[in-house]
């Protein structure tokens, strides 16, 4: 008697299958449930998929009827480059929503990444660029969506935010997004923003670099600082933030919408013999004028970088997936995060997410377990 599948596939039921009704040889939740689970293993193309359900065919029929075998990689490959990256995102996010109930206090980092081998030069297709949605507390990636190829990561953001709830989150992102209808639209959404200023803020830049490096002496009152030291491998990191929420001498000059702080990380770095300095600047619409809180703000933004674009490369060897056809590349990417997801979730296994994929392709009890573990 075949058993039922694990209920995270319920989820991702209302895709819409792409095929002609006389070509569904195959379930599309079939097609879903095995490359997730190959994936999850390990694969990391269609012909390595298809191996893998060959192999664990008879683990299949446990779940799956298969009347009419396993999937050719040809298949899966065609699916995967017609269904709607949209809808899967939609979906991928209606299974977010059932996991995280709650991102009050969390911090929210907002980040994009190239799939470096997904251009083709033969069709001039460029490599794809995905904004991804980082949760800190839940350590979790909330989301993700491909970059217009006519656009840039700016107009990414908006179709991210859109299917998440950020409500009493704080939204952390690089200078790029930077931007007021990027600001309107977080505090909108119930969150409050901390973003990096960089040379494409000019003015607003310039002044804030002013007033922390000659504060006048009224002001000296208002600014808060709070300062770390961090060692490890030959490296010490000292850093200083500073806080400052008494701003209206720039939010007079400045119209960026709910602007309520300004805060300066000065970091001074001893690696390899030399010392290295460098100090970078944010805005935030967060009122309060705690720099500890900033601080761990600033550095929650990091893991983005550290332990979701970094695991992609290097437990799931992302920049080398040459899956590029359709719309295969984007939908791969989303394949990857619900596997990274599942894995980094198990915390009963000590090990490095790439071995974790290893033990998922030669236990079928723990490949299970991940399934269920949500």
């Amino acid at each position: 008697m075949t058993k039922y599948k694990p209920t995270l596939i319920e989820h991702f039921k209302d895709i819409e299958d792409p095929r002609l009704l006389r070509k569904q040889l195959h379930k599309l939740d079939d097609i879903f449930f095995i490359t997730l689970c190959a994936v999850i293993c390990g694969c990391d193309g269609w012909v390595a998929i298809e191996k893998f359900a060959n192999i664990k065919r008879t683990w299949f029929e446990q779940y799956l009827s298969l009347e009419n075998g396993i999937p050719s990689h040809d298949t899966l490959g065609r699916i995967f480059s017609l269904i709607d990256p949209e809808q899967f995102q939609t979906c991928f996010s209606s299974w977010i929503k059932e996991i995280v109930k709650n991102v009050t206090g969390d911090v929210i980092a907002i980040d994009g990444k190239c799939l470096r081998r997904t251009h083709d030069k033969s069709s001039n297709k460029s490599a794809i660029y995905m904004v991804s949605a980082w949760s800190h507390d839940n350590q979790l990636a909330l989301g993700q969506v491909k970059v217009d190829e006519k656009s840039n990561e700016i107009t990414a953001l908006p179709s991210l935010l859109k299917n998440l709830d950020i409500t009493g989150s704080i939204i952390t992102t690089d200078a790029l997004n930077t931007q007021k209808k990027s600001a309107e639209l977080i505090v909108s959404k119930g969150a409050d923003y901390l973003t990096a200023l960089k040379g494409n803020q000019s003015t607003l830049h310039d002044d804030v670099i002013l007033f922390f490096e000659n504060t006048p002496k009224s002001y000296e009152g208002t600014l808060n600082t709070y300062k770390s030291i961090d060692s490890g491998h030959g490296r010490i990191e000292e850093r200083t933030v500073t806080s400052c929420n008494r701003i209206d001498w720039l939010t007079e000059h400045h119209t960026h919408p709910h602007l309520a702080s300004i805060v300066s990380v000065k970091s001074r770095r001893f690696l390899a013999n030399e010392w290295s300095e460098e100090t970078r600047y944010f805005i935030s619409s967060v009122k309060h004028n705690d720099a500890e809180k900033f601080a761990h703000y600033v550095r929650a933004h990091w893991g983005v970088e550290n332990n979701l674009h970094w695991r992609l490369d290097m437990a799931f060897d992302e920049d080398h997936c040459r899956i590029r056809q359709g719309y295969a590349d984007q939908n791969m990417a989303i394949l990857r995060h619900i596997s990274l997801n599942l894995l980094t979730s198990d915390n009963d296994n000590k090990v490095g997410i790439k071995i974790k994929r290893q033990m998922a392709g030669w236990d079928n009890d723990y490949l299970l377990k991940l399934l269920q573990i949500f």
